[in-house]
């Protein structure tokens, strides 16, 4: 001890003549400076101006300090029985501990701390490895938290809710991320431009790219933008949580919106296309997306380009592209047009084939006889398949000529084949009509060649309307006796009564239709002229001759 005062510097000196004055009237419990003077295995002592030294133990530091530093303690007993001084480092740095956060709520700023145990509504928290607090469930985080012990042993900053006390220290973590992501997206927003280079973490995925969590705040990879070449997810090219680097593509602050890039590292291919491709090219590429109006195709990294559903075949009816093409199949296709500005190339799968179209008329030239099979009957007729891909139709008016068929279905069958007759070929509308009728002769032609105006006709009832009697005439053409032509068999005021179907009877055709292929007959006229030939047997006079049925019928009209 002696030793040791003989070997004071003059700074311990006048420090230690500083603290006789200044601490005359220093009482427990206050924080002195004391400079080390001694440091054994168990303690270390100070000077802190006392007659005695304060002792310290070691275990109240983490790292031991050196001769003559400076340590802040606090006076435990200035005067104990055995004339020691009592002083502690540990609560003199409680206090500090305590002042500052006092200070930190007084003040606004954020204290440290450690989430402790989770417990009902929140979770512990140790504040500045000094303090117990609180912080609610709900103030853990700016997103929902449904599960705090997965915050357990997590390192933060929090603001103070209110006035602490020994015992009660309210916190919000989620106040302190709200300011603190704000500081950082203006700062974003002052010091970052279009074309820089930012770095973030994958945070979420939608179906149009994923969020990038550039500190708190969110900026959009769009899937346009992952790629210059087709990208079928997000998920191809950005995993959750992976830490990525990004071009800044636009900025707006007043919307607070960020539109990232991962494509914009490298050039834009479409800036050397039409060195490599023009139209009229049959290239080579990859089905990559097939959707309702046509079928994306990659010709190369970066190159996509659509093939229409009218551009996939020339005679099949395509419905969608997945009935003849899937993705990932390789095919070749004719470049039709391009748009470098807009990043667009129409292309074509049918061009790189023959068009059957341009040979049909010569497979099939109208009046062509053939026996095919219907595929489809519509309401008003049947398809007819040529050939594969290639059909022509044949209209219900196109199967009699003496029927009237209001249901096609009633004489026209899927699957079964029929003769028809090419009648018209069309490859510019793609269309080839047919016919059945067209392979007889027509029967109104025969008709009208053997039946004129005022012949008699002998023919079977077929059909007794209110209207009159239907007459067939020959085997396709029936004839109508009108009521006004049909005479009195007696008083009775039905002029049908006596008539049957299936009788044969004599009428005299009046009127034949062409246009609507009608024929009218009149038994009236027949009977009036039978009466005047059975008159005329008793007319001799020469200079008047027999009357005519043709006579009669100028009499009628």
């Amino acid at each position: 001890m002696e030793e040791r005062e003989k070997n004071k510097t003059d700074q311990e000196l006048m420090f230690e003549k500083h603290l006789e004055e200044s601490l005359e009237n220093l009482e427990n419990g206050q924080i002195v400076d004391g400079i080390v003077v001694q440091i054994t295995d168990e303690y270390v002592f100070l000077n802190v101006g006392l007659k005695s030294e304060g002792l310290v133990p070691v275990a109240e530091f983490e790292e031991l300090p050196k001769l003559d530093d400076k340590v802040a303690v606090e006076i435990v007993k200035k005067d104990s029985r055995d004339g020691a001084v009592i002083v502690s480092k540990k609560k003199a740095e409680q206090n500090q501990k305590w002042k500052d956060i006092c200070d930190a709520f007084k003040n606004k700023v954020p204290v440290n701390g450690v989430f402790k145990k989770a417990v009902k509504n929140g979770i512990e928290v140790t504040v500045e490895s000094a303090f117990d607090a609180f912080c609610p469930i709900s103030k853990i985080d700016v997103a929902r938290v449904e599960n705090a012990e997965k915050w357990e042993g997590k390192k933060s900053k929090f603001f103070i809710l209110q006035k602490p006390l020994k015992n009660k220290i309210l916190l919000s973590r989620r106040d302190w991320l709200i300011e603190d992501i704000e500081k950082r997206r203006k700062d974003f927003f002052q010091n970052v431009q279009v074309g820089d280079t930012v770095e973030g973490i994958v945070k979420s995925f939608t179906s149009f790219g994923a969020f990038i969590d550039l500190g708190g705040f969110d900026g959009l990879l769009h899937i346009n933008d992952m790629s210059w070449g087709h990208v079928s997810g997000p998920r191809d090219y950005v995993k959750k949580g992976q830490k990525v680097k990004l071009k800044v593509l636009h900025l707006e602050e007043d919307t607070q919106k960020i539109n990232l890039s991962l494509k914009h590292f490298s050039e834009d291919p479409w800036n050397h296309f039409e060195n490599k491709f023009k139209v009229d090219d049959v290239v080579k590429g990859k089905v990559t997306k097939l959707v309702d109006f046509g079928v994306f195709i990659e010709l190369e990294d970066g190159i996509e380009g659509l093939a229409h559903i009218s551009e996939l075949s020339w005679v099949k009816r395509v419905d969608h592209p997945k009935e003849i093409l899937s993705i990932g199949d390789d095919i070749e296709c004719k470049i039709l047009d391009y748009n470098v500005q807009e990043g667009r190339v129409s292309l074509g799968i049918k061009q790189v084939t023959e068009n059957p179209w341009e040979s049909i008329i010569k497979d099939y030239p109208e009046g062509t006889k053939i026996t095919k099979k219907i595929t489809k009957v519509t309401n008003s007729g049947a398809f007819i398949e040529l050939e594969e891909g290639i059909e022509g139709f044949l209209h219900i008016d196109d199967v009699s000529w003496t029927k009237k068929i209001k249901n096609p279905g009633s004489v026209l069958k899927k699957g079964e084949e029929i003769e028809v007759v090419v009648l018209q070929v069309n490859p510019e509308e793609r269309r080839i009509k047919l016919g059945v009728k067209q392979l007889s002769e027509n029967p109104w032609d025969v008709f009208t060649e053997t039946f004129k105006k005022g012949t008699e006709i002998e023919g079977e009832i077929t059909n007794i309307t209110e209207f009159g009697l239907f007459v067939r005439i020959t085997d396709e053409i029936e004839g109508l006796v009108g009521l006004n032509q049909i005479p009195k068999k007696s008083d009775s005021e039905n002029l049908l009564e006596g008539y049957k179907v299936g009788e044969k009877i004599k009428a005299a055709i009046l009127e034949i239709n062409l246009e609507k292929q009608r024929v009218s007959l009149s038994i009236r006229a027949l009977k009036k002229k039978q009466q005047r030939a059975e008159i005329s047997k008793y007319i001799h006079d020469e200079d008047e001759p027999t009357a005519s049925l043709a006579d009669f019928f100028k009499d009628e009209e």
